[in-house]
């Protein structure tokens, strides 16, 4: 079986839900996944991303303005997909809306945040997922920060490095998740629950969490930088997914 014909066989989750605060003005009107890049939203490069990865079930996690997701996406049949909706009528956190779908996600399924642009190669992460043998693995990237201070490191008191305003570069989750259905068994129903309270959750139990490090193109457009860096991308062209970063870089927690 091909990577190509095993994606079609996963289902995506897009979580859609939040408020986008950080883009206020603009999301008091607009969702943040409808926000636009280009000629096009954001949730539509999304979709057509799934869909030349293999994915054709997709459902969306709606809450804040989500009725304009839905009008504007309708079933999918636009892009070839097949689409399904959630509700949240109290915000459920970033991955407490997954229990509204514990009956749908019986495989093995995808979870992506409504606000990023990426080229990341879906089946070769698929892949990594499953030699593992794990429930959860966590597609990141590595991020260099500024950080506007000077940063001091002292022992009993006594100054032993200084550092003036450094760049910091950490390995960031791309809020690009691959699952098993287990991980439903530890997400509380009708309360919110973040993707930090799932993680703290499993490693305080012992059980594994792996990653996956993609070197392609990852933007964050909650972010206002990333966000206006995505309109100077062309992603109204098909971006290629990366297939020479396949399986590297892999860890455990």
């Amino acid at each position: 079986m091909s990577a190509q014909e095993r994606g079609k066989q996963m289902k995506a989750v897009i979580q859609s839900g939040g408020k986008g605060t950080r883009l206020r003005p603009y999301t008091m009107i607009l969702p943040k996944p409808l926000m636009p890049v280009g000629s096009k939203p954001v949730l539509e490069l999304l979709l057509k991303w799934l869909r030349r990865s293999g994915v054709v079930d997709v459902y969306v996690t709606t809450g804040y303005l989500g009725h304009l997701i839905r009008n504007f996406c309708g079933d999918g049949r636009q892009w070839g997909l097949r689409i399904s909706y959630t509700e949240e009528t109290e915000p459920l956190g970033t991955i407490g809306a997954l229990s509204l779908l514990r009956n749908e996600l019986d495989s093995t399924f995808f979870v992506i945040n409504g606000d990023v642009l990426t080229d990341l190669n879906l089946n070769a992460f698929a892949e990594a997922h499953r030699r593992h043998q794990g429930t959860l693995t966590i597609a990141t990237i590595e991020r260099t920060v500024r950080i506007d201070f000077g940063i001091i490191e002292q022992d009993l008191g006594r100054v032993v490095r200084f550092r003036e305003k450094p760049n910091l570069t950490q390995l960031v989750s791309t809020g690009i998740y691959c699952m098993e259905p287990e991980v439903l068994d530890h997400i509380p129903d009708g309360v919110p629950f973040g993707f930090d309270d799932l993680i703290l959750y499993m490693l305080g139990r012992n059980f594994p969490v792996r990653t996956f490090l993609h070197k392609g193109v990852w933007l964050d457009i909650g972010r206002v930088e990333d966000f206006q860096k995505a309109q100077d991308l062309g992603w109204d062209d098909v971006v290629p997914a990366f297939e020479t970063y396949a399986l590297e870089a892999e860890t455990a927690f």
